[in-house]
């Protein structure tokens, strides 16, 4: 099989708020492909980030996807809100869904596609059932709640079992990685099968510019990406 086409996913988590609008349509501009939105609770997570109305707002700044990754409790209580407001893709923490397989049919009914999100510490084995019900699984790759941190090395093993997983089932499920992301490592992890790449302070805080940064990081990962 042909590789798999690799994605840039800006985070705006490390966007200079102040000219939000401007950071999306440079994003947007130098070929991001999906716009990557982290929504915290400060009790699932340690911080306090945005809403609906930030997932609104970059709705009517760019055309690219819209990827919400609610890490909240009880997300089930916001889905067609973040649906409403424009996400293409809703993104759920196993950790906070005990039915999760009715939360993935409620982000589907809302209209959006379907995400789950594992923590460093998390097994994938708690998500193997519902696996046929995803559009992705994002592997956190750094402890949530925080950018610019360093990627935890053992957490790309959990990426390859997921890669095999998806390769035996047969379904074009993506495969996503947040947490760490950057030239350093993007290569490394994109041979352990991943090709959905999360990057904030790599992208938004790079010296050379958000274009030649994410190019950087696209040409990075091509080399190493396996077929699947």
């Amino acid at each position: 099989m042909t590789a798999k086409a690799i994605q840039i996913a800006p985070s705006i988590l490390a966007a200079d708020f102040t000219k939000l609008g401007e950071e999306v349509r440079a994003v947007t501009a130098g070929g991001a492909d999906v716009i990557h939105i982290d929504v915290m609770d400060g009790h699932f997570v340690p911080n306090l980030t945005f809403g609906t109305l930030i997932v609104e707002a970059v709705r009517r700044t760019t055309h690219l996807p819209l990827d919400v990754h609610l890490m909240i409790e009880q997300p089930e209580r916001y889905i067609e809100a973040f649906a409403e407001a424009g996400a293409t893709m809703i993104n759920v923490h196993v950790e906070t869904c005990p039915h999760l397989h009715r939360t993935l049919q409620h982000i589907r009914a809302a209209g959006a596609k379907t995400g789950v999100a594992l923590n460093p510490h998390t097994p994938f084995e708690l998500i193997r059932e519902v696996l046929p019900e995803v559009d992705r699984v994002l592997v956190m790759t750094v402890n949530p709640g925080f950018g610019g941190q360093r990627l935890i090395p053992a957490t790309l093993n959990k990426v390859r079992r997921i890669r095999e997983a998806i390769t035996a089932l047969g379904q074009p499920i993506e495969l996503g990685v947040d947490g760490g992301i950057d030239l350093s490592t993007i290569a490394e992890v994109a041979h352990s099968g991943a090709d959905v790449f999360v990057a904030g302070s790599a992208i938004f805080g790079a010296a050379e510019g958000i274009p030649a940064a994410m190019s950087a990081l696209r040409a990075a990962a091509m080399p190493s990406h396996p077929a699947g």
